[in-house]
């Protein structure tokens, strides 16, 4: 919403996740059309070897560079949980982002990420759901308590800002999922396209909910000062937000073992015709893993990461391969209407991957990671001790 201006960003919100929608169904059709039972196994039959490494590389940098963003959300959120443990100071090492990375990933996410088969995550993903629904509360009891005390940026409410096609860029981060959409339409118990359609339906209405209320209150709240992160922008000592933290670094943990078994289904694939020996399997997993810890490790500005996989890695999965696959598989007349709704967002693909990368090279994001915001010290901020029991 801070990039693309309010009311065009609720739009545009609507916008990706119609397209969404759209192009996983259209990927499981592809799928059908071409007898393959994965994304990779499309694009190879529908473009060839080139094309097959192509996906293979987006494929993997997706998951992977999302892996990082969650590692940085990690460090972000649960040191300023800690930090309001009585006794636990600045200097101890429960502050400290690196540690509490290196500890969540050996204790929660590299055992998580070892299961061989994804539906054993089905109820982590029901207590993320959970918990994802618990933070969007906190986040609307803020817009009433904190939003009036917080000022409102200058055309902090105009239509429509220059960074738009970026915000689009973020939108297809937060959408996708057809990097694992033929595992998660494997594991159905009728994997029909009558059923996909409906569990689509129903989880990207629910998504796109979800994000316009915590766009709109989020944006409502902090206007022109929201940050990559938005719980980098509620203070410190706020004990409700404390828990919002508590919940959502939870939640991008259980997030976590979702992506990396994405990369390591690519690697499987490219490298090992499709078949990890359990020695392999615990060494591929522990190899991920090590290096997107260590780049998150090194790194934590959460706004630009999450630009720059929207544009180069999330756009072409989402709006460009899907398509493209669909258009050449389809035996239907040019203007059928699979046909022109799949060029249209071929072409609106094309336009947002070049021009957003370019435009997020130019005007990137600021980060203040770790600041605490000015009107936190304002004398009239009383809320942060008044909302949970002691």
């Amino acid at each position: 919403m801070k990039e693309a201006g309010f009311p065009l960003g609720v739009l545009l919100l609507f916008g990706v996740a119609y397209i969404t929608d759209y192009s996983i169904i259209l990927l499981i059709k592809g799928g059908n059309l071409s007898s393959t039972n994965s994304y990779q196994e499309l694009v190879r039959k529908t473009y060839g070897f080139i094309g097959y490494l192509i996906l293979s590389t987006l494929q993997f940098l997706y998951p992977f560079i999302a892996m990082i963003s969650y590692n940085i959300i990690t460090g972000d959120t649960l040191t300023k949980v800690f930090l309001r443990i009585p006794g636990v100071g600045p200097d101890n090492i429960l502050t400290d982002r690196h540690f509490i990375i290196l500890l969540t990933t050996i204790i929660f996410t590299l055992p998580l990420s070892l299961y061989r088969d994804i539906a054993k995550l089905g109820k982590v993903s029901l207590i993320s759901l959970i918990l994802t629904i618990v933070i969007l509360v906190i986040v609307m009891v803020r817009t009433v308590t904190l939003g009036p005390q917080v000022p409102k940026s200058e055309n902090a409410w105009i239509f429509a800002k220059s960074n738009a096609v970026q915000a689009i860029g973020v939108m297809s981060f937060a959408f996708i999922c057809h990097h694992n959409s033929f595992l998660i339409y494997g594991s159905l118990g009728e994997p029909t396209l009558n059923n996909w359609s409906r569990i689509t339906h129903v989880s990207v209405s629910l998504a796109v909910v979800i994000s316009v209320l915590f766009a709109a209150c989020g944006y409502m709240t902090f206007t022109g000062y929201t940050e990559g992160d938005i719980f980098e922008n509620y203070c410190r000592d706020d004990n409700l937000a404390t828990f919002g933290r508590f919940c959502y670094g939870v939640t991008v943990i259980l997030t976590f073992p979702l992506e990396c078994f994405v990369t390591r289904e690519v690697i499987a694939n490219v490298f090992f015709h499709g078949n990890l020996s359990t020695v392999f399997h615990i060494v591929v997993t522990v190899i991920i893993i090590a290096v997107a810890t260590g780049v998150s490790l090194v790194y934590d500005c959460l706004g630009i990461v999450l630009e720059l996989n929207g544009v180069l890695s999330a756009t072409p999965l989402v709006f460009i391969i899907p398509t493209a696959c669909y258009l050449k598989l389809s035996k239907e007349r040019w203007n059928h209407s699979d046909n022109l709704i799949s060029c249209l967002i071929l072409v609106i693909g094309v336009l947002v991957m070049t021009v957003g990368f370019v435009l997020t090279l130019l005007h990137p994001q600021e980060c203040s990671h770790g600041k605490e915001m000015f009107y936190c010290f304002s004398s009239n901020v009383s809320f942060h001790n008044s909302t949970l029991p002691p």
